[in-house]
């Protein structure tokens, strides 16, 4: 049978965590959690647990200097408990404002300080670690105005009275489970490690956690502390990843040996299987279209801990089998393919349920899916500026288009997005195209334009370089760019409609005047149009592309870079 130590007294919530993870386990209790520990140390229980933090009360700060201590052990797991508190006493009908004498752990007390402050300002607050001797007290007294907080099932056994229950609202708390044998990995953890005391430097733990956020690494908890005897800086993190990953073992590396740079700087407290104190909405994500980009968003959601289904021309499961079993619906299909695969699922959605629409272009897209589906469907349509060859989303822009039925299932959506970096704005559809026909559509126009311009000429690729200024480059290295990528994106792109298609009827246009202009020699017009285009610009513009593209031009400057 496991043995598991942890805070007393029977049906505490300590102790109803622990049968929580183990049914059937033999719950050895203690009142103070440094007897817990040694339980463990000594090999007298298999595991011990242990508080860490309360949605109420926070960080539970003695754990902090117990985790520091650990030796032998490992974290290795949670508990999250929702904890429910009720008040007794020997008077089931005293009335609260009588009440003089107010008894409970120090936790409990902390949990219930708005009801406390609230309801029973004038009570002295009495902190216990042995509920059995409190409840003595309680009950020898010569009066019967002192009172316990605790579980109901602790009043119960002690034979109080049940004066009021759910004392604090939204109370949730939060156990580590420390084990002698490490977790293995799950696909959906985190790394709990501790620094040794460390000396004083400038920009310490600035650096520290760069080396876990240019990985793309989210970090879920942060402390710090000084050390109480040499009252040198001790920091606590919690990362998300399992001590065997590669990118965070390397983070870790790289803190011990180019940041801290002592000996045996951090300490592993242990991997677990992550857990979350908020409460999501979404369990399961389904995609139809079985192409890149669905499994690298696939596989984002699912290191988050969701569920995913993916579908597709050649899958077994089909949407329609699909859509009845998640919460949201993704489509990640060919721009081209967007609406007519809308049309033919969108009517399938039930309400309650979510569509995502991952795609390039937003009018026509969301106008058919605000009507394929029910009112009570959620629908938003997501533009990640960014292929499945990137590792991470951080930094990488993604336009955002909400409608009048985005609600919470799509600020889930969204809120992933932000937590891993993505740099979000927030587009009507209208503008969204319209930006997209000048950053995608009218460059990738261009860019295929150019290079059959090239080829008519019979012009030598090797010779470009060489009659090429840094700024004529740019547009060398877009059409190289094109054209080494999926020729199909591109066309998908080219052929957007929308607003995106006014962007290019206009550069037509202009460029049209603009050639006639310069066929015509008409230089000082020329020169005119260039001036009032800069008159239009922002200065604050400029100045920012200029520093761009001068970091750029420094790069190609360099020798390294040339004929490469």
């Amino acid at each position: 049978m496991t043995k598991i130590s942890t805070l007393g007294p029977h049906g505490s919530d300590s102790f109803q965590a622990a049968l929580s993870y183990e049914e059937n386990a033999e719950v050895l209790l203690f009142n103070h959690v440094d007897d817990v520990l040694s339980c463990v140390e000594r090999g007298e229980s298999d595991y011990a647990l242990i508080p860490v933090y309360n949605t109420r009360e926070g960080e539970i700060k003695e754990y902090f200097r117990i985790m520091a201590e650990l030796d032998q052990n490992f974290w290795v797991d949670n508990i999250v408990l929702p904890i429910h508190l009720s008040l007794g006493g020997p008077n089931q009908h005293i009335s609260l404002d009588e009440i003089r004498f107010l008894y409970g752990r120090s936790s409990v007390l902390n949990q219930c300080d708005d009801y406390i402050s609230r309801n029973m300002p004038q009570a002295t607050r009495v902190s216990i670690h042995d509920v059995s001797g409190a409840v003595e007290d309680i009950i020898s007294a010569t009066n019967s105005n002192s009172v316990l907080i605790d579980t109901e099932e602790v009043i119960a056994s002690h034979n109080l009275a049940l004066i009021d229950r759910e004392l604090a609202a939204h109370n949730r708390t939060r156990f580590a489970l420390i084990g002698s044998t490490p977790q293995p990995q799950t696909g959906y953890d985190a790394t709990s490690i501790i620094t040794k005391p460390l000396a004083d430097r400038v920009g310490l733990l600035v650096d520290t956690l760069n080396e876990f956020t240019k990985r793309g690494i989210n970090i879920v908890d942060l402390r710090s502390k000084n050390d109480i005897e040499t009252q040198k800086l001790q920091i606590y993190l919690e990362i998300e990843g399992h001590r065997s990953d590669p990118m965070l073992a390397e983070a870790l590396d790289d803190i011990a040996a180019k940041v801290i740079q002592e000996p045996r700087c951090l300490r592993i407290l242990g991997s677990f299987p992550r857990v979350d104190m908020r409460v999501k909405k979404i369990s399961t994500f389904g995609f139809i279209g079985s192409g890149q980009m669905s499994h690298w968003f696939s596989e984002q959601l699912q290191s988050e801990g969701y569920k995913t289904l993916m579908t597709g021309r050649t899958s077994k499961l089909r949407p329609e089998q699909m859509i009845g079993k998640v919460d949201v619906v993704v489509v990640c299909v060919p721009i081209s393919a967007t609406t007519a695969t809308i049309e033919k699922y969108g009517g399938l959605l039930n309400d309650g349920q979510a569509l995502i629409i991952l795609a390039g272009e937003s009018e026509k897209p969301l106008e058919r899916a605000l009507v394929n589906t029910s009112e009570g469907v959620e629908v938003m349509l997501v533009h990640n500026l960014w292929g499945p060859q990137v590792p991470t989303m951080k930094d990488k822009n993604v336009a955002v288009v909400k409608t009048r039925r985005s609600a919470s299932l799509c600020n889930e959506f969204e809120s992933f997005l932000y937590k891993y970096g993505a740099e979000i704005y927030q587009d009507s559809a209208e503008k969204h195209d319209l930006m997209m026909g000048v950053s995608q559509k009218l460059p990738t126009i261009i860019s295929v334009a150019m290079a059959m311009t090239l080829a008519q000429h019979d012009i030598g690729f090797d010779d470009v370089d060489s009659h090429s200024t840094l700024t004529s480059l740019y547009g060398i290295l877009a059409m190289a760019r094109v054209h080494n990528q999926n020729p199909r994106t591109y066309a998908e792109i080219m052929a957007t409609s929308g607003d995106s298609a006014k962007i290019v009827d206009s550069f037509i246009s202009n460029l049209t005047r603009i050639s006639r202009l310069a066929a015509q020699r008409s230089i000082t017009q020329l020169e005119g149009i260039i001036q009032e285009n800069r008159d239009q610009i922002p200065a604050e513009f400029i100045r920012t592309k200029m520093n761009q593209a001068q970091a750029v031009d420094a790069v190609l400057s360099d020798i390294g870079f040339k004929g490469e």
